[in-house]
């Protein structure tokens, strides 16, 4: 396996540039997803990997070679598609050592790669079968199948599982999850779906715009985003990000919300708020940091309910707060009812606080 370094990547069509100056370095053996909304050039950046397009400007180094001028067959990369390409008249055993025999390997070679391969993803018994005879799942398995086959330096993945059903997508990101853990490979991944991000990915690099928005371990995006896109776009439900305005009261830093009421601010909170470019902040907060009260309490925002979603284990309220949906889980024995006056107390440990204007995380130091 190996390295991927990206330095300062360009891509533009005409005045549009779909990725914008992105740097970022994958570690061998580093499973890394580029997630990010439809449009934000996260697939423009694989493909740049992969040599399908040219680059405007700056370098793809795989291991110790800069490859911006190598053709893709000669990158040493593996990729995997969305919607699998598999040879619809050829029987597995014939799509996995198809690319073997491109390579003009010798037939004990690629009969025993094709067999090891099978193995590890424990399809030997469809070595037989042809693809119209197999599940979504199957041929997902056959795709990585051909991948693997080629024992390449980088493994590349472009939406994998976006066309299988949601119980069969679950099956298959443990799969794959387990394929990288066994082979200790290096992985590019792009998905849109930000939970195959975090339950999948060693680090994640969020993308918008072009832009690599912030690049680091899913725990550390989820806990510490870097701008209000990030903390909107990590987390299901998503975070709670509520207009507020900032402002002193009694030599005390506080948030006044539209309807008027005020929040106190502990130490760490009103530093982070000094630090803001605008008496605008923006509070976020991930369900699980607010606590949800059916009277008004010390601390408390008094707020409306909108709708109340049951999961079965969970509860989730929406409620309606400065013009803003906020989402509070509740156990689902606590019955909330849309329209309901509640009240809302946000754990000042676990909120967020972002500049209005720069829309980017208040820290305190």
């Amino acid at each position: 396996m190996a390295h991927v370094v990206l330095k300062e990547l360009v891509k533009t069509y005409g005045a549009f540039k779909a990725v914008n100056d992105v740097s970022l370095t994958v570690n061998d053996g580093e499973f890394v997803a580029l997630v990010g909304p439809s449009g934000c050039g996260k697939t423009t950046t694989l493909n740049l990997i992969a040599g399908l397009l040219p680059i405007t400007s700056g370098e793809i180094s795989i291991g110790d070679r800069v490859v911006n001028d190598l053709d893709p067959k000669d990158r040493d990369i593996a990729m995997v598609f969305q919607n699998y390409a598999l040879y619809p008249q050829k029987s597995v055993y014939a799509n996995l050592a198809f690319p073997l025999q491109m390579r003009k390997l010798p037939r004990d070679e690629i009969d025993r790669k094709v067999k090891e391969a099978a193995k590890v993803l424990d399809m030997t018994h469809l070595l037989e079968r042809k693809p119209r005879e197999l599940s979504g799942g199957q041929q997902q398995r056959v795709a990585l199948g051909r991948a693997l086959v080629r024992d390449p330096a980088v493994f590349l993945m472009d939406e994998p599982l976006s066309n299988l059903d949601a119980k069969l997508r679950v099956q298959m990101r443990s799969e794959i999850k387990r394929f990288h853990q066994d082979l200790k490979a290096t992985i590019v991944y792009v998905t849109h779906d930000q939970l195959e991000a975090v339950t999948m990915a060693d680090k994640m690099a969020v993308m918008n715009g072009g832009f690599l928005q912030q690049y680091d371990s899913p725990a550390q995006v989820f806990a510490h985003p870097v701008n209000m896109f990030v903390a909107s776009f990590i987390g299901s439900p998503a975070m709670s990000l509520i207009p507020l305005e900032t402002s002193t009261s009694d030599g005390n830093a506080v948030l006044s919300g539209a309807e008027g009421w005020r929040m106190d601010l502990s130490s760490l909170n009103a530093r982070k708020v000094q630090r803001a470019t605008t008496s605008k902040v923006v509070l976020g907060a991930r369900h699980s940091a607010i606590r949800l009260h059916k009277s008004a309490v010390a601390g408390a925002i008094p707020a409306r309910a909108y709708t109340v979603e049951p999961t079965g284990d969970v509860t989730f309220v929406q409620a309606m707060l400065s013009g803003a949906i906020v989402n509070i889980s509740v156990p689902p024995d606590i019955a909330v009812f849309p329209d309901e006056q509640i009240w809302l107390e946000f754990d000042q440990d676990r909120m967020h606080l972002f500049d209005g204007a720069t829309e980017m995380a208040l820290n305190a130091d």
